[in-house]
């Protein structure tokens, strides 16, 4: 546990120090996310902020990280940073949702081609099952990166949980990664908690999502059967999974397109018009996080009976706050 915690505040001092460097060289390129109809920011915001996320993580691992683990990240570390390259071109340049879609099954492609990939049935639903993990926790982050500290601080508490779990299993691995990851997401929430200072834009939404969902897959529980510690990751995830699922049902309830129509319809957008305040949305965001980690912890001790119960129990739940933000109105 002490390597994760240097590793964690390793990445930690690299984002600190180099997000304001990220920040300064944004303002100088114009790489602004301009006020519009349907953000909630005022003036514009420097992007690329997800740059120093990205340094961060790779710096802490260069420098603390076992040089034995290299051919198993590979495939990781490839896909992380091309889905991470798109996103800086469409942060200065522009792209197409559906460009980007294709950027990132292909990114998923390298990480089954490297071994990284959901082994449930040993066949090709597997392959099935890890492209749609890859590509929906990609866009889960993305898309939950509409207020100021809410995409960085869910990563934030995911990475942590995830780092928690690979210590208590003893994955070296998986828990080098997402302690970086968690150090590097901490740096960065330290600007852009709101008022935010800098967004981290699609290169670092993208880089979170795809990272955090290649270490869900990675993470195994020997003491357990793969029929409970499949919902896992889920369960750590479970408020970006749960975003996405309520912004495609609404988009497509009121017949947009959810991947090209932006609006103000998200979990966050809704939980500040009920309470008033972005900061206390946020933070139900995060203590909703918190909680669905603890049910994690609890499921990897968990016999069959107790984990079908905790599944129903989140389901339900989840149906339940579904059908209250979306056909609610008070």
């Amino acid at each position: 546990m002490s390597s994760f915690i240097l590793m964690a505040a390793s990445a930690l001092v690299f984002a600190i120090g180099g997000t304001p460097l990220v920040r300064y060289a944004a303002l100088k390129l114009g790489i602004l996310d301009q006020p519009s109809s349907r953000k909630i920011h005022s003036a514009p915001v420097p992007l690329m902020g997800g740059a120093a996320i990205y340094v961060a993580f790779i710096a802490a691992l260069a420098l603390w990280g076992e040089r034995s683990y290299v051919n198993e990240v590979v495939g990781i570390f490839v896909g992380a940073t091309l889905v991470s390259i798109v996103g800086a071109l469409d942060d200065s340049r522009g792209l197409g949702s559906y460009l980007k879609l294709l950027f990132q099954i292909a990114a998923a492609f390298i990480l089954i081609l490297s071994g990284v990939q959901v082994r449930l049935f040993d066949g090709i639903l597997d392959i099935v099952l890890t492209l749609f993990w890859v590509v929906g926790i990609t866009n889960a982050f993305n898309l939950l990166d509409n207020m100021d500290g809410l995409s960085s601080g869910v990563a934030t508490i995911a990475a942590a949980f995830f780092t928690l779990l690979a210590a208590m299993s003893d994955q070296y691995l998986v828990g080098t990664l997402a302690a970086a990851l968690f150090g590097a997401c901490i740096g960065f929430l330290v600007y852009n908690w709101n008022p935010a200072r800098v967004f981290m834009g699609d290169t670092g939404s993208l880089f979170l999502g795809f990272l955090l969902a290649a270490v869900g897959i990675k993470l195994r529980f020997p003491a357990n059967t793969a029929s409970i510690t499949w919902m896992i990751p889920i369960l750590v995830m479970a408020l970006p999974v749960f975003d996405t699922t309520l912004v495609f049902f609404s988009r497509l309830r009121r017949g947009n397109n959810p991947l090209t129509t932006p609006g103000k319809d998200h979990v966050s957008h809704r939980l500040a018009r009920r309470t008033g305040s972005q900061r206390e949305a946020v933070l139900l965001c995060y203590l909703i996080t918190g909680g669905t980690g603890l049910a994690s912890i609890f499921l990897t001790q968990a016999n069959l009976q107790e984990a079908l119960f905790i599944g129903l129990a989140a389901f339900a739940l989840a149906a339940f706050a579904l059908w209250k933000l979306e056909f609610q109105k008070n």
